[in-house]
């Protein structure tokens, strides 16, 4: 059975963490088993490089992509809720990165799999805010050795050069937290330009007000050009290359909007699971509004050299106990000393 890569990438799974361990290098089995978190965020950015190869100088995930800059703006609603400089209402400083999830840097722009939005905001009292986001409201693995087990699962064999279909498929049957994810990729075509897509911050977080009163929040990221993805008709043509190019010629007729929504949690909705959308009907404010005004190529950006840690935050807001969340931030400063060396 042929499965592309595309279809690989729809999906999270294969073999559970003890099994998926026995397969892999020695340096993987090793620090997988011994390193405790750090050891499996060493372990996947070797599993990136065994399923797309070791691009010199390039992330290991969210590969293909490009820079773009701009400023946000909080509102005096979310001010209420956290005394984060992020919502003072001043025009705060960003720098962004859109992405195509995977190590493949010249994957196609058709494919089924999730879209990235890396920020970084520049408060003006020197402190930094990174969020980063994807195109799907939930991700994909609820613990670490889930996000492990699906690059193992795709790691390339060396006499082939292509993915184990056996591996991917016993993945899928043995991770049902991709659940989610991988039906709404396989139900929603890909967005037909950055402009037009919403992005999911996926992890609830946690504001706080100047009393020290803590909000659990979830938020996304809406397009003011409206959501639009590619039809049915141009997702058969498959073409490979065309989300640069939007986004470019799009910030040459102005500045490209979305607002920030923030989520309010209730009691009961569930802070470190990913994988799970919070109740329908929760009270929504909207938090402020990003402007992108530039387009670069991914190497002359200046987001080229940023390491986009979702665990960068500014005072005001916290991160919940969420391991994915935690492990996201010792993986990313894996990737990014790797590929530091390498330039």
């Amino acid at each position: 059975m042929d499965i592309s890569r595309r279809k690989l990438l729809v999906g999270i799974g294969g073999l559970s963490l003890g099994a998926a361990v026995g397969a892999v290098q020695p340096r993987q089995a090793n620090a997988a088993s011994e390193g405790g978190e750090e050891g499996v965020a060493v372990a996947v950015n070797d599993a990136l490089e065994g399923a797309y190869g070791r691009h010199l100088g390039k992330r290991r995930n969210h590969t293909k992509g490009f820079g773009t800059t701009g400023y946000f703006v909080g509102t005096k609603e979310a001010a209420q809720l956290s005394r984060s400089a992020l919502f003072g209402g001043d025009r705060i400083e960003v720098i962004g990165r859109f992405s195509i999830a995977g190590g493949d840097p010249s994957a196609s722009d058709s494919e089924r799999s999730p879209r990235g939005m890396g920020l970084e905001f520049r408060l003006k009292n020197g402190a930094l805010h990174h969020i980063t986001m994807i195109h799907t409201p939930m991700f994909f693995a609820r613990t670490p050795s889930t996000f492990l087990d699906k690059f193992l699962a795709l790691a390339k064999d060396v006499h082939t050069e292509k993915a184990d279909p056996s591996k991917f498929t016993a993945f899928m049957k043995q991770h049902p937290d991709n659940s989610a994810q991988f039906h709404f990729l396989e139900t929603n075509n890909p967005p037909a330009s950055y402009a037009n897509c919403a992005f999911y911050g996926i992890h609830t977080f946690r504001f706080f007000d100047h009393a020290e009163k803590m909000t659990n929040v979830r938020f996304r990221f809406m397009p003011e050009d409206g959501e639009r993805s590619l039809t049915d008709a141009q997702l058969a043509q498959e073409r490979r290359d065309f989300l640069e190019a939007a986004f470019r010629d799009r910030v040459k007729q102005g500045p490209v909007r979305w607002e920030m929504i923030v989520t309010i949690g209730e009691p009961g909705d569930p802070e470190n699971d990913p994988t799970v959308l919070w109740p329908a009907g929760r009270r929504e404010i909207k938090a402020g509004t990003l402007t992108l005004t530039s387009y670069a190529p991914d190497e002359a950006a200046g987001a080229y050299k940023i390491n986009f840690d979702p665990m960068q935050m500014a005072d005001g807001i916290g991160p919940t106990d969420d391991p994915i969340l935690r492990f996201r931030s010792s993986s990313y400063a894996i990737s990014h000393s790797r590929r530091q060396t390498e330039v």
